[in-house]
């Protein structure tokens, strides 16, 4: 990535205008890298014009009055449901890897994701 897309941006240097949040170029190379993404120019485009987008719909939804409403975590009520702890019989090591694509007895054997 070039040098410019490198500089990180304050949110003091962001660009309001005709009433849309706008997103620099820089500003979307720093989240890309972040995200570890690789954009190509016509991509840094886009994802900047996504990214105004994004922002500017989150400006309008910030001007809505809020202050009766109450905050909430969840849109449906919830309640922790508790039950006794039973010992119940497991399965065997065998068992339990039996259907596994690759396996090293006794443990499941996956691919290495880290780098």
């Amino acid at each position: 990535m070039p040098d410019e897309y490198n500089t990180p941006i304050s949110v003091e240097e962001e660009i309001l205008e005709r009433g849309r949040m706008q997103i620099s170029k820089q500003q979307t190379a720093q989240v890309a890298k972040l995200a570890q993404l690789a954009l190509g120019p016509d991509e840094m485009k886009q994802f900047s014009e996504q990214l105004s987008n994004i922002l500017t719909y989150v400006e309008q939804l910030n001007k809505l009055d809020t202050s009766k409403i109450t905050p909430t975590s969840h849109v449906i009520p919830l309640s922790n449901v508790f039950r006794e702890d039973v010992v119940t019989p497991s399965l065997a090591m065998e068992e339990a890897i039996g259907n596994a694509p690759d396996k090293a007895v006794p443990f499941f054997q996956v691919p290495k994701i880290i780098e």
